[in-house]
């Protein structure tokens, strides 16, 4: 991931724990720099970094702004979040387009910044007003707030995946293999062995369809090693007692 990365700025953000888990959520998408515009409470205490979850170290970095200007000023580029519609004309994202074009703009060494409002009331129009764009994420219309952690955590992850090669959705076997289809259609022919006294077995034109049946079902569903072992097992209890 590149050392180039958004700062978060938080305005006047009310309760201390609140900073903690946005400080710890920070850290799960690698953001690192954090600022403070008046904080209420003080983010360096027990239950800030009690909060913070192994992520003191965001906290103790963590700049003290006595201005939304101020903390901002060195900055290029701003995305303010917000959940309710400001009357300004400003271009309004959603988080991962949002967050596409703050990748963009960092790739040409802009400095950029996510600012996040208080938890009771979030930014209010003099601090939109400074950013270059809002994010605002479309969620249910009969409950839209957000913790301020959350909205840190949700904003952060969609920049985290442009830095980051995805990776394919995986089978994770453990201790065991994705069964060859030799095995999976010897297992077949074992269970269609013990079905030679059912009676849609012995009706030639149900036997062909059930056949087909069963086989989809086993050949479909990438059936490991250990998954056929408990098939024959229980298979065999089965038709022993």
């Amino acid at each position: 991931m590149s050392d180039n990365i958004p700062c978060v700025i938080l305005v006047e953000p009310q309760l201390a724990e609140n900073v903690g888990m946005a400080a710890r959520a920070m850290k799960n998408c690698a953001l690192k720099e954090l600022r403070l515009v008046n904080p209420r409470e003080d983010h360096l205490s027990a239950k800030a970094l009690s909060a913070s979850s192994n992520s003191e170290e965001v906290l103790r970095q963590a700049k003290v702004y006595n201005s939304t200007t101020a903390a901002i000023a060195d900055l290029q580029y701003v995305l303010a979040t917000t959940a309710r519609h400001r009357d300004q004309t400003k271009k309004v994202f959603n988080a991962d387009a949002g967050a596409a074009e703050i990748a963009v703009r960092l790739s040409n060494n802009e400095k950029c910044g996510l600012m996040f409002g208080p938890e009771r009331t979030g930014l209010r129009n003099e601090d939109v007003c400074l950013a270059d764009a809002v994010i605002n994420v479309p969620l249910n219309p009969e409950h839209c707030s957000l913790n301020l952690s959350q909205a840190v955590l949700l904003v952060g992850y969609e920049f985290y995946k442009t830095q980051i090669m995805p990776q394919p959705p995986k089978l994770v076997t453990n201790h065991t293999r994705v069964a060859d289809k030799e095995k999976v259609l010897s297992f077949c022919r074992h269970l269609e062995n013990r079905l030679e006294n059912f009676a849609n077995y012995k009706d030639e034109h149900k036997k062909e369809k059930l056949v087909i049946n069963l086989r989809n079902i086993f050949t479909r569903s990438e059936m490991t090693e250990q998954e056929l072992n408990t098939l024959y097992g229980i298979i065999n209890y089965l038709t022993t007692k």
